[in-house]
């Protein structure tokens, strides 16, 4: 019981700055995180420069597209659609930083966390994530719901100087 209660004290303070919890209730959108920068970049501003990109996520776990050309410096808006009967997430990082949240969302389904690089979609619903790809390399997005990144539900952005 005590290592219980210490395990969960762990994914609360791992977790301190959420705002957002998975499930299939409407995810409420908020602003409360002070812009990070992290290696795949840093979260973006919507604007008349902004490029769009729309991606479809199925049951099939699966994006369309699931491979995205950046150019360094390049602000993209995803505009997320859910054609699935189930809710999906896309969360933008590093192959590394993307296993292990997977690991913890495995550990920890209900876990609550609102990154500005990550967006939660419900059934038949749309999200956007606006992002600054500030950074060249490659990076990975992925729907970390237990099961959705295992069953392949991945896709890459390639950020090129």
């Amino acid at each position: 019981m005590k290592s219980s209660m210490l395990l969960v004290t762990f994914a609360l303070a791992v977790t301190s700055s959420v705002t957002q919890a998975h499930g299939d209730a409407k995810h409420q959108e908020t602003a409360t995180s002070p812009q990070e920068q992290t290696p795949w970049g840093i979260a973006g501003h919507a604007g008349p420069t902004v490029r769009t990109v729309s991606i479809i996520m199925t049951d099939t776990m699966r994006f369309a597209p699931d491979d995205i050309p950046v150019k360094q410096g390049e602000t993209v808006r995803f505009v997320l659609r859910n054609e699935g009967r189930m809710l999906h997430e896309m969360v933008i990082g590093t192959k590394a930083s993307l296993e292990k949240h997977a690991a913890l969302m495995r550990r920890f389904p209900d876990m609550e966390h609102g990154e500005p690089y990550m967006a939660h979609v419900a059934k038949s619903e749309s999200a956007e994530i606006v992002w600054h790809f500030n950074r060249a390399g490659e990076f990975s997005f992925a729907c970390l719901i237990p099961g959705h990144y295992e069953g392949g539900m991945v896709g890459r952005i390639t950020v090129r100087p």
